[in-house]
């Protein structure tokens, strides 16, 4: 290959659209198979390609084989053939399964014998064949590639996550137009950006609306639990964590559907397509493993985005101290004992654990008699925000009357209609 000589940032931009010419996965051949004719080379590259792979990938750390896959994109870029072709070959032995992996190890071993055109470089007839495996290949490496230039700004956090408690140790944000998934460690100073992941969502895209349409939701979730992978089949991989999708406010807006998981992938598939799911979001084994060994079920949330907005800290902040001020108000009008008073923050079709507002008057009454005036205290507030066709707070808390040690945790949505903010459902989740 001849060398190019081009700045590093530029490199990595021509490397970017490179690899958006990726092709079908091509597996390592012999070491010596480079010194034969090319023709050669591709058809025994393209010959192990189908052979079975290993019914266990090796167990390594999450994120490890991107990042090694990136590197060796880096050395292309930086026509540096010869250190890339000796990372690509350690890497598909160590993961027989990426085939992204493979596709680059092919072209490498390819590029030593002539010129590659663009990477997948392989006889028509086998391209014809990949059909659909070579565009989906091609898009993965796109957005992995585009993950590794347009990287969150240093410190920032999504938009929605307005405040998050104590209790929420971690949480979830996932862009679907990167196909990327962002691990958050809630610390003192607020969720810090720890690891990040390539997902695969659903084959018809995003916003779920119905029963089977292949489409993975968009909203604000929790994890609800943590699946045992001896209790699932090998097609969803290291494990499962499901979310609460349909949520209240999916539900008020009549969307349907049911068991939306975060899982794995079966052990010869490394990394799924982008779009290759039936509305579940999939990680690689690895990263998923450290998914389920970080986060908490039941206060982990998990932000689901066509497109995440990133926002300095004290942007959402601002916002988080006005809303403050509207459960504020809420928590003073419940002290009151005033019934009027407090149902004037409810919608006319609110629910509460399933009850209408008018079967819920009893119940609010009584909890009103059991406070006697007594102030509540509101601990361990978190408040996520969503905004679509229309402006939404998830507000999760523990609910103490003032002199008691103990309560309920409960989680109220919020909708803001014209200048108010009306709570349309309430329930207690803890």
């Amino acid at each position: 290959m001849k060398p190019v000589h081009r700045s590093p940032a530029k490199a990595l931009v021509a490397l970017c659209c490179s690899a958006g010419l990726l092709g079908v996965a091509l597996a390592a051949p012999h070491k010596n198979a480079a010194q034969k004719p090319a023709a050669r080379a591709a058809a025994k590259a393209s010959k192990a390609a189908r052979a079975p792979a290993p019914p266990v990938p090796p167990r390594v750390h999450d994120g490890e084989a991107e990042a090694r896959l990136i590197e060796i994109y880096r050395l292309i870029g930086q026509a540096q053939a010869r250190a890339a072709l000796a990372k690509a070959e350690t890497l598909v032995r160590d993961h027989p399964n990426f085939s992204l992996a493979q596709l680059v190890y092919g072209d490498l071993l390819m590029a030593q014998q002539r010129p590659v055109k663009a990477f997948g470089d392989v006889p028509d007839s086998e391209a014809r064949a990949a059909g659909q495996a070579l565009a989906e290949l091609r898009e993965e490496s796109q957005l992995r590639m585009r993950a590794l230039r347009e990287r969150p700004p240093a410190g920032a956090i999504p938009a929605q996550f307005l405040q998050l408690s104590a209790q929420n140790k971690h949480a979830i944000a996932i862009d679907a137009s990167r196909s990327r998934l962002y691990l958050f460690q809630n610390e003192p100073t607020g969720p810090r950006l720890v690891a990040d992941y390539y997902v695969s969502v659903g084959k018809l895209g995003m916003e779920k609306d119905t029963e089977g349409d292949l489409r993975t939701p968009l909203g604000v979730y929790y994890i609800t639990s943590s699946l045992d992978p001896k209790s699932l089949k090998d097609f969803y991989g290291a494990g499962a964590l499901p979310i609460n999708y349909p949520n209240p406010y999916d539900a008020r807006r009549g969307k349907t559907g049911r068991g939306i998981w975060l899982h794995g992938t079966p052990p010869e598939q490394f990394a799924r397509a982008p779009k290759a799911t039936d509305g579940c979001v999939v990680l690689a084994n690895p990263d998923l493993e450290r998914i389920i060994r970080t986060v908490e079920v039941r206060t982990t949330p998990v932000v689901i985005a066509s497109s995440l907005r990133w926002v300095a800290p004290a942007s959402a902040q601002a916002d988080a101290r006005h809303f403050q001020q509207v459960l504020q108000s809420w928590r003073d009008a419940k002290a009151s004992g005033d019934i009027n008073r407090v149902l004037s923050f409810y919608t006319p079709d609110f629910a509460i654990n399933g009850k209408t507002l008018e079967e819920s008057q009893p119940l609010l009454k009584v909890e009103l008699g059991r406070l006697r005036g007594k102030r509540v205290e509101l601990k361990e507030v978190s408040v996520l925000r969503w905004t679509d066709s229309a402006d939404t707070m998830v507000v999760t808390f523990g609910e103490v009357p003032l002199g008691t040690r103990t309560g309920v945790t409960k989680r109220q949505y919020w909708m803001r209609q014209g200048p108010q903010w009306k709570i349309f459902f309430e329930g207690v989740v803890g």
